[in-house]
């Protein structure tokens, strides 16, 4: 072993500068994001879709949300390979979101909201939308089926915040 002292001190740096090197790049994850760069989407096959490519949208879809828990247009018939541009407009004073799945899987997904109403997540088949402003959602349609769209945030969805989707071969 080197008993160098200015090698020993240079280690010695070098240990207390490790907890933070290892750390920054957790905490600029977790950052403001505004202004930069999105991260990749993963395109996770569900049973409802997958995520679009923003180049195949043919079709934008505004989707008007408002504090009476409403959602509007509630129904959308799509054909199967559709990608479409779901675009959620907040209209309201309180924060909203869109998020797309079977009915069991938005169920599931309120119930557990209600458990943790401060959950955060970001799906590709999800949207948060605050107050007065829009949010999109670029969703392809693969698979033909009924599915829903809802705004789960904690009591939303059982006020009857919630709408169809018709997927047609």
């Amino acid at each position: 072993m080197n008993t160098n002292p200015t090698n020993r001190r240079h280690f010695q740096l070098s240990l207390l500068a490790l907890p933070w090197a290892l750390s920054a790049p957790v905490a600029q994850a977790h950052g403001d994001t505004h202004g930069k760069a999105a991260a990749p989407v993963v395109k996770e096959q569900k049973p409802w879709g997958i995520a679009g490519d923003a180049k195949a949208v043919k079709r934008t879809v505004d989707i008007r949300m408002t504090d009476d828990m409403k959602l509007s247009p509630n129904h959308l018939d799509v054909r199967q390979g559709e990608t479409l541009r779901l675009r959620a407009l907040n209209q309201g004073k309180v924060m909203h979101e869109i998020v797309l799945g079977t009915g069991a899987d938005l169920q599931a997904h309120a119930d557990m909201m209600k458990k943790h109403p401060g959950m955060e997540h970001d799906e590709p088949y999800m949207a948060h939308v605050p107050p007065g402003q829009r949010g999109d959602i670029v969703w392809t349609f693969n698979r033909a089926g009924d599915f829903e769209f809802a705004c789960l945030i904690a009591g939303h969805f059982e006020a009857g915040m919630r709408g169809t989707i018709r997927v047609k071969p």
